[in-house]
């Protein structure tokens, strides 16, 4: 797989409303979250009705949603998506506490991420729903 074009770049979608978690998230990832995989677009939302929008138009590959973003939490978010997206991008949920995780799994995220974020967890995670939504999207680039 080439992984120097723009045309192979994947767009990953941050929620939050929280700049600085946006941010946080966005430094851990970087320009590429491992060397097998390709540089990412990183699309920033703090908003329900833009996620949705994002979602729904194909163009992401990748979404992080932080469990705890107001009003909309990514968890809710997250099981919208999944429940009516079709061809839903793999989804990272961030939660603030550990015993969040069976709302995790009730949101069908495909990963989770616990607060305080770890940079290296939160791009090795990336880096493997990126591996996955190269090898399974039906939609091909």
């Amino acid at each position: 797989m080439s992984t120097g074009s723009t045309d192979d770049k994947m767009k990953v979608l941050v929620y939050s409303d929280d700049a600085a978690t946006r941010a946080e998230v966005i430094q851990a990832i970087g320009r590429r979250p491992a060397a097998d995989v390709p540089f990412v677009e990183i699309v920033e939302c703090a908003t329900e009705p833009k996620v949705h929008q994002w979602l729904g138009s194909g163009e992401i590959d990748v979404a992080v949603l932080d469990g705890e973003t107001q009003p909309a939490g990514g968890m809710g978010v997250a099981r919208q998506a999944k429940d009516e997206v079709y061809d839903c991008p793999p989804i990272c949920l961030i939660i603030a506490r550990r015993d969040d995780r069976w709302l995790a799994e009730w949101s069908k995220a495909d990963a989770v991420v616990s607060q305080p974020l770890e940079p290296i967890v939160v791009a090795d995670t990336v880096a493997d729903l990126i591996r996955r939504r190269s090898a399974t999207r039906l939609n091909a680039k």
